[in-house]
């Protein structure tokens, strides 16, 4: 069983020990691979907070979706790309690019592999790819997964 095929009900379930780290002033250690994004819901206009695995390369921050375009947070964000991050111990309001190029997406997959090869490996093994999975594979792969860039704009000050 992969991600996308997991019911609505469990990944809620999945959002409040992520959410519970980050109260109890855990960011900084919860937050090495682990962040809470905040984005507008499209429907309610309801703030949103999602804890999604991510990388920073070069300043920005990236998110793979592995529910591809059906995630929530995602489609909050084609609806309105400002969001919120947090991340270990900062939070910061930035700009999200969204997108479903699998070689962009691809190229992000093989920095999360050599980042964390047994986690990331183990998730893409568990998707029915070779423990090695050359570019092409990757990007034949990401068809179906989207990804976002998030741009940092202005650090958030807390009360």
């Amino acid at each position: 069983m992969d991600f996308q095929s997991l019911p609505k009900p469990i990944l809620r379930l999945l959002k409040y020990p992520p959410r519970l780290a980050y109260t109890l002033g855990l960011g900084p250690i919860f937050g090495r691979i682990v962040l809470l994004l905040t984005t507008t819901g499209r429907k309610s206009g309801l703030k949103r907070v999602t804890p999604l695995q991510y990388e920073e390369i070069n300043g920005d921050i990236y998110i793979g979706s592995a529910r591809g375009m059906n995630a929530d947070w995602f489609r909050n964000i084609q609806a309105d790309p400002h969001v919120e991050v947090r991340v270990k111990s900062r939070r910061f309001q930035g700009f999200a690019e969204p997108t479903t190029d699998p070689e962009r997406i691809a190229d992000f997959l093989e920095i999360r592999l050599q980042r964390h090869p047994r986690m990331v490996g183990g998730m893409l093994r568990a998707e029915g790819l070779p423990s090695n999975p050359s570019h092409t594979q990757l990007a034949a792969h990401a068809e179906n997964l989207a990804m976002v860039r998030i741009t940092p704009m202005e650090e958030v000050v807390s009360n």
